[in-house]
């Protein structure tokens, strides 16, 4: 006999979560399994984290290299155990209140694994006990994990994912970091300032793939004067241990030259793959060749009242679009008919500066035979960037023939608090009148979303129009 619930949702993390949220919000009865932590690998061991490590260490970084602040000596240096010791007591007090906020909205939390058996069905394998669970619709969460090479497989030890990386008591002498994306050189940047030396490889042209060029190209000479060095166009084609390093081989693609690096520790951010193995018998048919699961606008699969989100349906790979899929799917699940849209899709990366983007970069609008006209400001010009001695970054909005923002990329002190705006505009179809001619705090950095946007048309204060 099996016990009946409105709504089952497999994966605790931040999409799971929120839509076992917005499910009690109206009034379902709702189950979530998770085998790990609620707030799976983003609150766990990945967004949270990151972000904590990477204050501090900026914290430290600034001190150290500040001409301003005299008097350093031996004794002074940064308490990395401490560091860790506080990562983790941030990343339990979000837990318990995620756990504290599920308890209270009436929401049921069972600890173990969540196997889909037909469209209304799971079977529940817990720590003890294994039980029959029943629903009127089910939403697959079960997200994603760190993909590896054929030949470079984690260990734990000395090839690591990010989940060891953030975890770390000690700091490694060296690192090589294998792949460019946000992970690799969030987490680069990290071990950087405390000392390591980060070598990042990266296959293809530029690092941050898919984002704007102009600005990729710009963060990546900001982060090798900070000391990471970044290779790009470097193909990895063997790795073997030699006097307790790893050692990776390969040939770079624009030379045509070998090329053979050794660290200490190989960091693999390359890459994520759906955690979607628990599908492949019984629903293959709901998998890609890729193994994410396809679902339609609405989020839900081909097997009827069965919905899926996050890292798991592909895409970007990004919390906040998994909390907002989580959203969608629950009020579906519920009745609704919402359907997702990607176009207004914001992303960030924590480095320094940071970069934050969304809607099309201009490569992409040339691509598609879009007219457009570009506003560029330089952050030279801002005075907010120059009292805090971060004057490196740009601001790029990309409108479309009739004005409308299509676009929107910022390397910038807090980008990641500015793009909203931008999200906002390209959301609601705004021009670059609509944001110029909207009042921005003085000084600020975001003043340059609005000089950009003048630029746009030729009507910069701050700027040479030309």
């Amino acid at each position: 006999m099996s016990e009946k619930r409105d709504l089952i949702i497999i994966g605790g993390g931040p999409g799971g979560y929120v839509a076992a949220l917005r499910a009690a919000q109206l009034r379902k009865k709702v189950t979530v399994i998770e085998e790990d932590r609620i707030g799976g690998t983003c609150m766990n061991y990945g967004c949270i984290p990151t972000k904590f490590l990477l204050s501090q260490t900026k914290t430290w970084s600034e001190l150290r290299h500040n001409p301003r602040i005299e008097g350093w000596g031996e004794t002074v240096r940064l308490n990395w155990p401490s560091v860790q010791k506080e990562k983790r007591a941030i990343v339990d007090r979000l837990v318990r209140g995620t756990e504290f906020l599920l308890e209270r909205n009436g929401v049921e939390v069972l600890k173990g694994r969540g196997e889909l058996k037909s469209e209304r069905k799971v079977l529940f394998c817990g720590h003890a006990e294994e039980k029959a669970l029943e629903a009127e619709k089910i939403i697959l969460a079960t997200g994603s994990s760190s993909a590896g090479l054929p030949f470079l497989k984690p260990d734990g030890n000395t090839v690591i994912t990010h989940l060891e990386a953030l975890d770390s008591e000690d700091v490694p002498r060296s690192l090589v970091v294998v792949g460019a994306g946000a992970i690799g050189l969030e987490i680069g940047t990290i071990y950087s300032r405390v000392g390591t030396e980060v070598t990042v490889l990266e296959i293809l042209p530029t690092i941050l793939p898919g984002t704007d060029r102009q600005m990729a190209a710009r963060l990546e000479r900001s982060l090798k004067r900070q000391g990471l060095k970044i290779f790009t166009e470097m193909r990895i084609e063997e790795s073997f241990r030699e006097a307790g390093r790893v050692c990776l081989k390969g040939t770079c693609l624009k030379s045509g030259r070998p090329f053979e690096f050794g660290a200490e520790k190989v960091l693999l951010a390359a890459g994520r793959g759906p955690n979607s193995e628990f599908l492949r018998e019984g629903f293959g048919e709901l998998l890609d060749r890729g193994g994410f699961v396809q679902v339609s606008a609405r989020l839900e699969t081909a097997a009827p009242g069965i919905y899926a989100i996050g890292d798991l349906i592909g895409g970007k790979l990004l919390a906040h679009k998994a909390s907002h899929e989580g959203i969608i799917a629950a009020e579906n699940a519920a009745g609704g008919s919402g359907e997702m849209d990607y176009g207004a899709l914001p992303m960030a990366v924590f480095t320094e500066p940071e970069l934050a983007s969304v809607g099309l970069t201009e490569d992409e609008a040339n691509a598609a035979g879009l007219q457009i006209h570009v506003g560029l400001f330089s952050l030279q010009a801002n005075g907010r960037a120059l009292t805090l001695e971060n004057p490196e970054g740009m601001v790029k909005i990309i409108a479309g023939r009739d004005d409308r923002v299509i676009g929107a990329h910022i390397l910038a002190p807090f980008a990641s608090e500015m793009i909203p705006e931008m999200t906002l505009a390209v959301r609601l179809g705004l021009t670059v009148q609509d944001v110029s001619q909207t009042i921005h705090v003085h000084p600020t950095v975001s003043e340059a979303m609005m000089e950009a946007a003048l630029k746009a048309k030729g009507m910069a204060l701050h700027a040479l129009n030309q």
